[in-house]
């Protein structure tokens, strides 16, 4: 909560103050309000809340408690003890900058968070019966679940896919299995988003064709790729080139979706992943938005508006069991990027200087003893997301540390979401934890160890320029991009991780931190679950599937498709007409990565003990 009256303009070297009861003593950024000491800060929320709901955007719903008392649409200081208080502008009020409480002054009543359900196992047939289940039981968006050979950008039929075809989420060889996978859903009425990043650039072009051939209006799409390489090196380890080429696709991405897909965010900055591998929450924070300031320089450095792309931005982050650490994470995020943007990178507008993002509750808190313990632990991480602020959520299955999720165990967890919307009340208040001591002491601690992390990557970059993988283009990058680079280049992130699981790995060995079920607790009445399990016979028919396309597509006109995608790559132009013509002559996943392998070559971790 330490603030001075002068903007944060250098975020290496953050301005200081004598810190307040309560806050940690690590340096924290300063913020400003458009009216000085927090004055008149009640009434600009009021206006921006009774304008929205002028225009209808509140939902006709009943706000009162169970019991029937009326609550209102936020809670705070009065204006008078706001312009008092020298850390209200850390704070404000919803739908204000810093946007500490939310990026809507109506919070969720003016719209509640998109129930996205993860789902992805077998072939595009089945899991287009899932995606149909989920959206027919009150689903609001689809979230596509790849398997491992699409998610390393190999066809089911390669000799290293044997065996994982299917396994761990849907099979995707060609443009013909995207469309099985949204038959009979219009793909212009549903958000859709698809978790890949080494091949998510010739995925998405399959998803532009399925759409295409839906007959859908292509600048009507809305939805999420996730296309987040910089955390495929730190943490998933699911890469295909070296970084620069990858950085080179995803740049032509960011130009053809900011020209002609407005609604589509073509980047998911992801720290699900990081802290899925072990990092803490304040590393998942940091490392996350750090890989969000290095898209940023990237489409800087291509010459796009930051104001018009930046918005087609947004982020992925896991939703831990600590419940009021999780709240100040995500609190603290949006916090963090509304400066950085605006003090940092030039954005001028609110919607540029938003971090919007999406949750999922956290797999590696799951556990194979007592699974039906799982659904509490959900429920509590979807508690954290939602009173967090989180724009959409996902809900893990109880029985998802052994297998993909059956229906039943599906069912249980979209219902868990449900539950929280309709019964609990958490709609009914914007950040109702804005000002508590403890909540807003964990937020400014959060974002004080994130700074410092911002300042070791700094400290590893330089400003320079880099070749293109050719050799003859050059792009600008920027101080954080350059700290990223040469972080992954020297298994930086990954040794801070590792230390990071280590530690909390010994604390469980030793007691310290307790798991029911696992390490205290252990007797239990529990029988083992029901789990789904997908037949080797799924990998032979997508194999025989994949063979008949093959043979019957025009041989001719995939060639130089592909030809001409290799043409392209070697020039400035970009890619990404060049291969939509590749995916609608019905070239495969693993025929167009395999090309731009060929052309770029393949990336292989510096080894780090």
């Amino acid at each position: 909560m330490t603030t001075t009256d002068r903007p944060q303009t250098d975020p290496a070297a953050p301005t200081t103050s004598q810190p307040a009861a309560g806050t940690p003593s690590a340096a924290l950024p300063t913020y400003t309000l458009p009216s000085t000491d927090g004055a008149n800060s009640r009434q600009r929320w009021q206006q921006r809340y009774n304008e929205a709901l002028a225009k209808g955007r509140v939902r006709n719903a009943d706000f009162t408690t169970l019991s029937g008392m009326e609550v209102e649409p936020a809670y705070g200081p009065t204006d008078e003890q706001a312009a008092a208080d020298p850390h209200f502008d850390r704070i404000g009020w919803p739908g204000e900058y810093p946007f500490t409480r939310g990026l809507y002054s109506t919070g969720y009543r003016g719209r509640t968070w998109t129930i996205r359900q993860f789902a992805g196992f077998g072939n595009a047939k089945q899991t287009n019966e899932r995606y149909k289940m989920i959206l027919g039981r009150g689903g609001g968006g689809l979230s596509v679940a790849f398997d491992m050979p699409t998610l390393m950008g190999r066809d089911s039929d390669d000799p290293m896919s044997l065996g994982e075809v299917g396994h761990c989420g849907v099979a995707i060889d060609s443009a013909a299995d995207m469309d099985i996978l949204f038959s009979d859903i219009t793909l212009d009425g549903v958000t859709t988003s698809m978790t890949i990043s080494g091949p998510a650039v010739p995925a998405f072009c399959m998803y532009l064709v399925a759409a295409e051939r839906q007959g859908c209006d292509i600048a009507k799409l809305n939805g999420t790729l996730q296309t987040d390489i910089f955390k495929e090196y730190i943490a998933q380890k699911e890469w295909l080139f070296e970084p620069e080429p990858h950085l080179r696709l995803i740049g032509d991405l960011m130009e053809y979706c900011d020209a002609n897909i407005r609604d589509y965010k073509p980047l998911s900055v992801s720290g699900y992943h990081i802290r899925e591998a072990g990092a803490t929450a304040a590393q998942e924070l940091a490392f996350t938005l750090a890989d969000g300031f290095g898209y940023v320089e990237l489409g800087l450095s291509r010459g796009l508006d930051v104001d018009s792309f930046a918005p087609g931005l947004s982020f992925f982050f896991d939703a831990h069991v600590d419940f009021f650490e999780e709240i100040a994470k995500f609190r603290a995020a949006r916090r963090i990027w509304a400066r950085w943007l605006r003090d940092t990178y030039g954005a001028k507008t609110e919607k540029a200087q938003w971090l919007r993002f999406h949750t999922q509750t956290a797999g590696v808190s799951l556990t194979a003893q007592q699974p039906l313990n799982n659904v509490v632990r959900t429920a509590v991480e979807a508690l954290s997301a939602v009173l967090g602020g989180t724009n959409s959520l996902h809900t893990n299955a109880l029985d998802e540390t052994l297998a993909l999720p059956s229906e039943h165990a599906a069912e249980v967890a979209l219902r868990t979401q449900q539950v929280l919307m309709e019964e609990t009340g958490v709609v009914n208040v914007a950040d109702p934890l804005g000002g508590s001591w403890y909540v807003e002491a964990l937020t400014d601690k959060i974002e004080a160890e994130a700074e410092a992390i911002f300042a070791k990557i700094l400290a590893m970059g330089e400003l320079g320029k880099k070749p293109g993988p050719d050799g003859s283009i050059q792009h600008e990058i920027g101080p954080i991009t350059s700290g990223l680079l040469r972080g992954i280049e020297e298994g930086w992130f990954m040794a801070e991780i590792g230390d990071a699981a280590f530690h909390y790995q010994v604390a469980l060995e030793q007691g310290a931190k307790k798991v029911v079920g696992v390490n205290c607790l252990t007797d239990s009445i529990s029988h083992e679950l029901e789990i789904l399990r997908v037949s080797h016979e799924v990998e032979k028919v997508q194999v025989a599937e994949l063979a008949d396309r093959k043979a019957a597509r025009d041989h001719a006109a995939v060639d130089a498709a592909l030809a001409r995608l290799v043409e392209v790559s070697r020039t400035s132009e970009n890619m990404i007409p060049a291969m939509l013509d590749a995916v609608r002559a019905e070239a495969t996943l693993g025929e167009i990565c395999g090309a731009l392998k060929a052309e770029w070559g393949i990336y292989r971790e510096p080894a780090r003990f």
